[in-house]
């Protein structure tokens, strides 16, 4: 379901129910509408906050996997991340609510993780999407096969760099947006594991990944 919390009142509203595995929320950038996932059915909804189109809900985009986390792109727009693409026998289970909802209570939850994490070797992993305000796809990443960064849970972008974390990785994944050739959107990066310094006692690996890129203008 979504709710709203009122700081100053501390009221919780529901302003939706039987959702199908929500997931990320994210505000616009004139605070008219948030938009979010619906996981297991691959797609982006968008609910109306202001306007005359207030509480109203609708598919914003439908997507090629399962999208997780959503962030607000500063080019415009928002980032998807794609935890692992469609796959015909997942589809199947979830396309039934009563099953699907019946495996996610019976099976422990590092189960479900692990099991998922087995199919995105299979089905394809690392994706990243920029879709516009009004569902269009303006900018898709992909990682290539036997990168190490696998089942891409969020894309957060600043400062021409997108870092993206895992459910399933001990680290993050950074990508510098600022070598794309202007005559070629397609290229290689070099994997290379860096470590740098968070606090004074505190270190995390971050991973430069190998990306195809494909960006439409």
């Amino acid at each position: 379901m979504l709710l709203k919390y009122e700081q100053e009142s501390k009221q919780i509203t529901v302003l939706l129910t039987n959702l199908s595995f929500p997931n990320g929320v994210a505000l616009s950038k004139d605070g008219s509408f948030l938009v979010f996932a619906e996981t297991t059915k691959c797609r982006i909804l968008r609910y109306w906050l202001s306007t005359p189109k207030a509480g109203n809900l609708e598919t914003l985009a439908q997507l090629p996997g399962f999208p997780d986390n959503i962030k607000r792109s500063p080019r415009g727009g928002f980032w998807v991340a794609i935890h692992s693409r469609r796959c015909k026998v997942l589809s199947w289970i979830l396309s039934y609510s009563k099953l699907g909802n019946a495996l996610i209570w019976v099976l422990p939850v590092d189960v479900i993780t692990k099991a998922y994490s087995v199919m995105s070797k299979y089905l394809g992993s690392g994706l990243a999407l920029r879709i516009s305000e009004e569902g269009v796809i303006l900018e898709t990443l992909e990682l290539e096969s036997g990168n190490k960064m696998s089942s891409i849970s969020e894309v957060q972008e600043k400062d021409d760099h997108l870092w993206m974390g895992s459910i399933n990785m001990p680290f993050l994944g950074v990508y510098s947006m600022g070598i794309i050739p202007q005559e070629d959107h397609s290229f290689d990066l070099h994997a290379l594991e860096l470590e740098i310094d968070i606090d004074v006692s505190e270190k995390i690996r971050i991973h430069s990944l190998v990306w195809k890129a494909t960006i439409v203008k």
